[in-house]
């Protein structure tokens, strides 16, 4: 039996560069559940630490629906 693992793009958006190139594409979309997913793989990305990431993934997540202040602040952290 092959055995798999879901993927996680955050091990692969090791630059600043890539990482504000999916930010980039995610506000050009419009789409605030993309905006969000992107943020939380950005945060993934950048190693935040286990109790901030599980509030990020609630917040963050495909079920999320964070408030414009969790973004701002999300971004901020980010530089």
């Amino acid at each position: 039996m092959v055995k798999t693992e879901a993927f996680d793009a955050s091990r692969y958006l090791t630059t600043p560069e890539a990482q504000a190139e999916l930010l980039s594409d995610a506000l050009a979309s419009g789409n605030a559940a993309y905006v969000a997913q992107a943020l939380g793989v950005i945060a993934r990305a950048r190693g935040m630490t286990e109790v901030a990431r599980e509030a990020l993934y609630k917040s963050l997540g495909e079920e999320g629906d964070p408030r414009l202040t969790t973004l701002l602040g999300v971004m901020r952290a980010l530089g």
